[in-house]
């Protein structure tokens, strides 16, 4: 019943931008940190956003930092992962985690959307 979903990847050439959305059914997104993971092909699975419930604070790892803002549609249920500058070494299957806690965890996780980027 408690269920994310993403949506939005696909093939973009390097320097474009994508916006992938995670909509959740079941349980209200307003109540949760909100994490963005990927994994690239070969390599283990990245943390690289999170947005923390308890006080809105956002963190971004280094590599996607200025690049990649994370975002709700409250009314929607939903959030989203607005991802510029996009560049070859992005190419991942990206995730979205719903926590209750002051984390991103991964207490649920979507199914997964590919990105490539690819000229």
């Amino acid at each position: 019943q408690l269920q994310l979903v993403e949506s939005g990847g696909g093939l973009v050439q390097p320097g474009g931008s994508l916006r992938l959305s995670c909509a959740a059914s079941g349980f209200t997104l307003d109540t949760y940190s909100i994490g963005w993971f990927r994994q690239a092909p070969g390599k283990e699975r990245e943390g690289i956003s999170c947005g923390i419930n308890k006080d809105g604070s956002t963190f971004y790892v280094d590599s996607v930092k200025g690049r990649f803002t994370i975002s709700r549609d409250s009314a929607k249920n939903t959030v989203f992962l607005q991802m510029n500058s996009l560049k070859p070494e992005d190419t991942a299957v990206y995730f979205c985690t719903a926590d209750l806690g002051p984390a991103c965890l991964g207490d649920y996780w979507g199914q997964g959307t590919q990105v490539t980027v690819s000229s």
